[in-house]
């Protein structure tokens, strides 16, 4: 009389949906599930006697048949994990659907949020909500989904911010959620998540962590990096410097040998390292010693989005030219010299930004990113005011020589009829210092091997 139905039974000839992380933290639910799918029956055991603890014999319910469709539903990253350490996975849920977490924006996909979040108003006893609340979402969406044609399915974020927003129409006396109060929600959401943010900020504008906003400096540079804090994510600017030397043709990467750099920016770098010897460097050897480093950095830096900003730094200590320190820059490099897209780039453009207005906007003050990156902007509203003002600017570049034009103000220069760099051009002061650090290097080598001789 003890004996109640369960999933299965209740589910039994239709079909039972399960969240796959409860089901395999469930203690022994996953092994039975699993048995009872190849069985095709539903036994009634105790726990006991199926781990072989019990020795007596009692009365037992016969199997039950067992005709049921199950259907798990988990995260992406669960299912691959489990395809890949569960043999008979594959073979019980034979059938994947893999729903994406973003879908095409478009007049007609706007009208479709628009009527879901009608319908969430409903559920969720919320107040009515007006055009300009609903557009508002739809922005914050698209910012969710980094991306202008794209926008993010992930309800339960959207779903927190009209619950927010509705709660702050209330506390006005308002009927009707307003954008204001959808903005509000948003900055409430920020403020209680920026702790960490401000005291970096603090710090940076107090001198403590070293970054200039401000004047010209050779072999320096502003790159920006992203710290992820779970539901809060957002930019930080970080000082790069890089040195030159005559040497062996080697950059050193000092976040690498110490163990504070990532295998993804160490490729970044290599890839940097080969595009100084396969552009300047074809009709000599490259004897150059290098070295880059992020300063102030004190914990792992990974991923090659800031390869742009160190392949600047160390044309700018080649040839001399100082780079604007009013810019920042963040963008992937390859071999040939392109400009490659990144992750967080409205976060990046936001955090120097926000840098620059503690001190003063004097226009000067911008971001350079990669140019198939634009897609993706979602800024803030006050970044978007302050470019329309002209107080601060977004460049987008394709290739390495239209940043280091920019960062310098000296045209980076292309090889003439005679395979030749214009000698006052970036370009062609670099090419210089390589063959002459190459010259001496010969030089320096032919000196000791005839002290060695005599």
């Amino acid at each position: 009389m003890l004996i109640k139905a369960g999933d299965l039974h209740q589910a039994n000839g239709g079909y039972l949906i399960l969240d796959a992380i409860r089901v395999l933290t469930q203690p022994f639910a996953w092994d039975s599930l699993k048995r009872a799918l190849r069985s095709r029956e539903i036994r009634i055991e105790p726990l006991e006697k199926a781990l072989g603890f019990m020795s007596t014999v009692s009365l037992e319910p016969e199997p039950i048949p067992l005709d049921v469709k199950v259907v798990l539903i988990g995260e992406r990253l669960l299912y691959y994990l489990l395809c890949q350490y569960d043999p008979e996975f594959s073979d019980l849920f034979k059938v994947a659907a893999d729903f994406d977490e973003r879908m095409q924006r478009d007049q007609d996909s706007d009208l479709q949020f628009a009527r879901l979040l009608g319908r969430i108003v409903k559920q969720e006893s919320l107040l009515c909500i007006d055009q300009s609340a609903v557009a508002r979402i739809i922005e914050h969406s698209s910012r969710l989904a980094e991306d202008t044609e794209k926008l993010s399915i992930h309800m339960r974020e959207i779903v927190n911010i009209m619950q927010e927003a509705d709660f702050r129409a209330r506390q006005d006396g308002q009927e009707i959620i307003s954008r204001e109060h959808v903005q509000r929600a948003i900055d409430d959401k920020i403020y209680r998540l920026d702790r960490i943010r401000d005291h970096i900020y603090e710090a940076i504008h107090r001198g403590t962590l070293k970054i200039d906003t401000k004047g010209s400096k050779v072999g320096q540079i502003n790159g920006l990096s992203v710290i992820d804090l779970g539901g809060f994510s957002f930019g930080q600017p970080a000082r790069i410097t890089a040195t030159t030397r005559m040497g062996s043709g080697k950059v050193i990467d000092i976040q690498r040998e110490t163990e504070l750099g990532g295998n993804i920016h160490s490729k970044g770098v290599l890839i940097l390292s080969n595009y100084l010897a396969s552009h300047y460097a074809k009709a000599h050897p490259l004897s150059i010693s290098a070295s880059l480093v992020f300063e102030q950095s004190y914990g792992l830096v990974e991923g090659d989005s800031a390869s742009l900003a160190e392949l600047c730094a160390l044309l700018s200590a080649l040839s001399g030219l100082a780079i604007k320190q009013s810019l920042a820059v963040t963008g992937s490099i390859n071999q040939l010299g392109e400009v490659q897209a990144i992750g967080g780039v409205n976060q990046k453009i936001e955090g120097f930004f926000d840098i620059c207005r503690a001190t003063d906007l004097t226009g000067e003050q911008a971001v350079l990113i990669p140019r198939s990156n634009v897609q993706h902007l979602m800024l803030r509203q006050d970044v978007v005011a302050a470019v329309e003002r002209g107080d601060f600017s977004v460049y987008a570049v394709d290739n390495i020589d239209e940043a280091i034009t920019l960062l310098t103000g000296v045209s980076a220069g292309a090889r003439d009829q005679k395979d030749e760099y214009p000698p006052e051009s970036v370009n062609g002061r670099v090419e210089k210092e390589l063959i002459d650090l190459a010259t001496r290097r010969k030089e320096y080598a032919r000196e000791h091997e005839d002290r060695e001789q005599q």
